[in-house]
């Protein structure tokens, strides 16, 4: 409709100022009203262009699609009990970042606080990986870095996985990131050195594969059905 009463005020301007004029004039005119109806639609398809003029306040549709991003991406990171399917959902959850065994995190069955109602809790140095289940009923976090919600099964974003890690501090995913094979640590003193093998990030009884605490040179083997690889206080590792 604007476009129309702008057409409308360009043509009766052109009358007025043409009264006297000839037919040739007249086509001219004819070439101005062209122009007129191009610039209203030039200035019609400015508006919907992404980033164009008088597009509103919420910036480009790949500037939201970031902060849509990002806001999922730091799924929460405040300290104290979530209710799985109400304040956080069921998936694979992992937090960076952790220093000095500050971060504690549990799963629960329900909201009693009784022994026997946690499931599964860890304390996280460096990198931690946890799977909330669907039946499970509270999830505790306290002095953890932001959990972010991840797809187990996507690849690594760097691309490709890596083949060697630092031994002193973390829970690696295999296959994401660090590849199968075998791995050495060597200069581990007294016994100090832990590492452990997972098949998921449920940290339950049935998660653990196998683990050891190393003196001198530590040799393992990571299977591409591994799920994850915990170490602790060892020397980095390398693939042999």
């Amino acid at each position: 409709m604007k476009a129309r009463l702008a057409f409308s005020a360009v043509v009766g301007l052109a009358v007025i100022g043409t009264v006297s004029a000839t037919a040739g004039s007249h086509d001219k005119g004819g070439g101005s009203g062209d122009g007129s109806r191009a610039g209203s639609s030039a200035s019609a398809s400015a508006r919907h262009k992404p980033g164009g003029a008088g597009q509103d306040s919420g910036g480009s549709a790949d500037s939201r699609d970031a902060q849509a991003a990002e806001k999922k991406k730091a799924a929460f990171g405040d300290n104290g009990d979530y209710q799985v399917g109400t304040d956080i959902k069921p998936g694979t959850y992992r937090t960076t970042g952790n220093p000095d065994d500050t971060c504690y995190w549990e799963r629960a069955r329900d909201a009693s606080g009784a022994p026997d109602a946690t499931l599964a809790g860890d304390r996280v140095n460096g990198t931690g990986y946890v799977t909330v289940m669907p039946t499970d009923k509270v999830f505790r976090s306290y002095g953890c870095a932001d959990w972010e919600l991840v797809d187990p099964t996507a690849p690594t974003a760097k691309g490709t996985p890596a083949t060697s890690m630092d031994g002193d501090v973390g829970m690696f995913q295999v296959g994401t990131d660090i590849a199968p094979g075998t791995y050495k640590s060597t200069g581990n003193t007294g016994g100090s050195c832990y590492w452990e093998r997972t098949k998921d990030a449920e940290h339950g009884p049935d998660s653990f594969l196998t683990g050891g605490h190393v003196t001198g040179t530590a040799v393992v083997t990571l299977s591409a059905s591994d799920g994850y690889f915990k170490t602790d206080d060892c020397g980095d590792w390398k693939k042999a």
